[in-house]
């Protein structure tokens, strides 16, 4: 299970992930978000029952979707066959991680001026991400600033916990992305024990979404030892 990020959703996540996977004969399952508030503890809530219904999970996301299923792969690793973190923004508390900032501040023109007055604010960002955020917010609707909130002020898994997290991870980074900095998904990498780290670039990914979850997921597969791919 694949979750998106923070004013995402999962058409975005099936762009990027579906194609990689579905070479690897791998279903992808990416419930759309749980609205507003309930963004975390939703998805969290959806992994626990998908697990119980079908066992070991290889489970992922991007950006605060690959927060999400780390930590849900923190605290449940014997039911965990392999983590897929793309984007990862920060570890441990966000503190001045850009894209708490970026959150929080869109959050607060979403609160007090609307979903339009803040896709405005978006003007300069190149059109396929503008495109992707007038999808994405506008589905999100009235819950949009809520989930924001959510995720710019959540803690991700700490170095030291990922440090314990003994699964197949892949994870990946655009090398030009400064809201999601490489040295975070490095050091996600570093810290896990059996990890690999994938590089892209937003320009890549703007041309070819599946760019991204190539990357990801070819880093995944350095970390397997043979006939050990689990859906």
């Amino acid at each position: 299970m694949l979750l998106p990020g923070t004013g995402s959703d999962e058409v975005f996540v099936r762009a990027v992930f579906a194609g990689p996977l579905r070479a690897l004969g791998v279903p992808l399952v990416a419930p759309p978000p749980p609205p507003g508030a309930a963004l975390a503890d939703g998805y969290l809530a959806t992994l626990d029952a998908l697990a119980d219904e079908h066992g070991a999970l290889l489970v992922g996301g991007i950006s605060f979707g690959a927060h999400l299923a780390a930590e849900w792969a923190v605290r449940n690793a014997a039911r965990c066959g392999g983590l897929l973190a793309a984007l990862p923004a920060w570890n441990g508390v966000p503190g001045p991680a850009p894209a708490s900032q970026a959150a929080t501040l869109t959050a607060d023109l979403v609160a007090g001026s609307g979903v339009g007055a803040a896709l405005a604010q978006t003007e300069g960002s190149p059109g396929w991400l503008r495109a992707e955020l007038d999808r994405a917010w506008r589905r999100h609707g009235a819950g949009l600033a809520g989930s924001l909130r959510v995720a710019a002020g959540r803690p991700a898994p700490t170095l030291g916990e990922l440090a314990a997290l003994d699964v197949p991870a892949g994870i990946g980074t655009c090398t030009d992305d400064p809201v999601h900095p490489t040295k975070v998904a490095s050091a996600w990498a570093s810290a896990l024990p059996r990890a690999a780290l994938g590089e892209t670039t937003l320009t890549a990914l703007g041309a070819d979404r599946e760019s991204l979850g190539r990357a990801t997921v070819l880093a995944f597969l350095k970390t397997l030892r043979p006939g050990k791919l689990r859906s």
